[in-house]
């Protein structure tokens, strides 16, 4: 079962190393998608990226694993049909999926793209049907998405941490990531 890691904005792949480097040493074919560069582009630029990518190197049944803006761009390239055939699950970490309130404070569009009201959360938000495929993991408390990660209707789970890149390499996050892909390659069987 392919991995492929959606790092969040201003974040290259190397923010996801440690979850990389677990899932390589238990065998996991595991992709990074280096066109994403620093993920500063529109979050449907970059879908159209990770979408590409797997069309490119005809890969299926993915289990992408994201973080931040990743889980976003992740259920984005979902929405759409050409990506609903390739992935299989989405583990996000960190996620702002309702968006964040301080992204009002920012100038920058690759910051002002998270504001609550912003035409893609809101349709994000609305698409519900897809967080069924999901898995939101995130900290108790993340000072950069205020109201917190959860999203209807995906597996909610809540770790222990506080902080927005701290999960990235926490030992409970890494377990509940080789959990989950566990059990997807147990339902393919």
């Amino acid at each position: 079962m392919p991995i492929v890691l959606i790092p969040g904005v201003y974040e290259n792949w190397q923010f996801l190393q440690p979850i990389a480097e677990r899932l390589y040493e238990k065998g996991y074919a595991v992709h990074v998608l280096e066109k994403l560069k620093y993920n500063t582009g529109s979050i449907p630029d970059m879908a159209d990226i990770v979408r590409a990518y797997l069309d490119e190197h005809n890969l299926s049944d993915v289990i992408i694993i994201a973080h931040s803006k990743g889980g976003l761009i992740a259920k984005y390239a979902m929405s759409k049909q050409s990506g609903i055939e390739h992935i299989r699950h989405v583990i996000a970490i960190n996620s702002p999926f309702s968006g964040s309130k301080y992204a009002y404070f920012f100038l920058l569009p690759s910051i002002r793209t998270f504001t609550p009201h912003n035409k893609i959360i809101t349709l994000l938000s609305q698409n519900e049907q897809l967080n069924r495929k999901i898995t939101s993991i995130y900290s108790e408390f993340d000072p950069h998405i205020p109201g917190g990660s959860q999203l209807p209707g995906a597996v909610n789970i809540i770790v222990p941490t506080v902080g927005h890149f701290r999960p990235l390499s926490d030992p409970q996050v890494l377990r509940h990531i080789t959990r989950i892909i566990n059990e997807k390659e147990k339902e393919k069987l």
